[in-house]
């Protein structure tokens, strides 16, 4: 997948005229999702966090391993890269080009160039893009992520509902953006997929929470 992103930015970058800056907005969203606040957090804290809990570098296995501070912290900076995101292209390029740099955040989310492309789930990044990209949108899927992750204690399955509600509700809005929110929920899904496996099964753990 990185490798067609780049091959993307390449072509773009050869196109003429005018391509320079919406390569550099691409390139530069991808860069800021690829920051990852729960490695560099739990550096601090002398671990990598890959190596431990799940292995993922997200909310999540951050708040098993690290504690609520971390986890929350961690949140914080992945909704807002994603926010961020969106928000400078559309500055820049106007609404055409700002949910697509919401997809280069949550590519460099989850394939940092950063941390030998080993990232996170890349699911609080989405969120955020949707969330700046329309906030009507992003709050909706946000309610019913939060709403599932209180009625199942498993996050997976707020993350996965929200992800295949994503396309859904931009196709009801904003249909000529359908295939960028389609391609989100499939990098989700896709990145959530062990997660399904033990859910089909019954083996999902259910949340719990860290002292610290």
């Amino acid at each position: 997948m990185i490798e067609n992103f780049m091959a993307m930015l390449y072509e773009l970058a050869h196109t003429g005229n005018g391509a320079l800056i919406p390569v550099l907005c691409l390139a530069g969203a991808y860069l800021l999702g690829a920051v990852s606040p729960s490695i560099l957090l739990g550096r601090l804290y002398g671990v990598d966090i890959r190596d431990k809990g799940s292995g993922n570098a997200g909310t999540t296995n951050a708040l098993r391993v690290l504690g609520k501070k971390v986890a929350a912290l961690t949140l914080a900076i992945d909704i807002l890269k994603g926010c961020a995101a969106v928000l400078l292209a559309r500055m820049v390029l106007g609404d055409a080009f700002a949910l697509l740099c919401g997809l280069a955040a949550l590519c460099g989310h989850i394939w940092p160039i950063f941390f030998q492309f080993k990232g996170g789930k890349g699911v609080a990044t989405a969120l955020g893009a949707v969330m700046a990209f329309d906030i009507r949108i992003g709050l909706a899927l946000a309610g019913l992520a939060l709403l599932l992750i209180f009625v199942t204690k498993r996050v997976s399955v707020g993350a996965l509902a929200a992800a295949a509600a994503l396309p859904i509700a931009i196709q009801m809005v904003y249909p000529a953006y359908f295939a960028i929110a389609a391609l989100i929920a499939v990098l989700v899904w896709v990145k959530h997929r062990q997660n399904i496996g033990r859910l089909l099964k019954g083996q999902e753990p259910k949340l719990k929470f860290k002292a610290q």
